[in-house]
């Protein structure tokens, strides 16, 4: 068996980290339900709903990044995570609020920066206009 290149390494140890915290993330929710439901959760039913979970969000990236190659963007957008939940009408419904609220709040922050660029431009104009009036009574006090 080969050596693994320094990519490959770096990729694997990446996956690992990945895979660790899927499986923490997960032992953590079956905690909560347990707790709640009063049951039980085996390591092993833990370690393979993990697992599912890992390849499941792997087919999802590569939905995406198929999603987006389509639309001959390099960049993966809002609407292809749509696309990407179109099988679940609650998720859908959730991320298009939540897509919707991140828009919003875009446009807020556009309008925001908007003004304040005006108001600074319109305070530099007045200052102008006040250092102008200054000069010319300094002049007309000169005379």
């Amino acid at each position: 068996m080969e050596p693994l290149g320094e990519q490959e390494r770096e990729r694997l140890l990446h996956t690992q980290r990945l895979k660790a915290a899927v499986h923490y993330t997960v032992g953590c929710l079956c905690q909560e339900v347990a707790e709640d439901k009063d049951i039980q959760f085996s390591k092993q039913t833990i370690a393979a709903i993990s697992e599912i979970t890992f390849r499941q969000c792997e087919n999802f990236a590569k939905d995406l990044e198929m999603f987006a190659r389509h639309g001959k963007r390099t960049v993966i957008n809002s609407e292809d995570v749509k696309l990407l939940a179109r099988r679940s009408n609650s998720l859908l419904r959730y991320i298009t609020q939540k897509s919707e609220e991140l828009a919003l709040n875009n446009l807020e922050q556009k309008e925001r920066k908007k003004k304040k660029s005006s108001a600074a431009k319109g305070r530099t104009t007045s200052d102008e206009q006040v250092e102008a009036a200054m000069a010319e009574s300094e002049d007309s006090n000169m005379a």
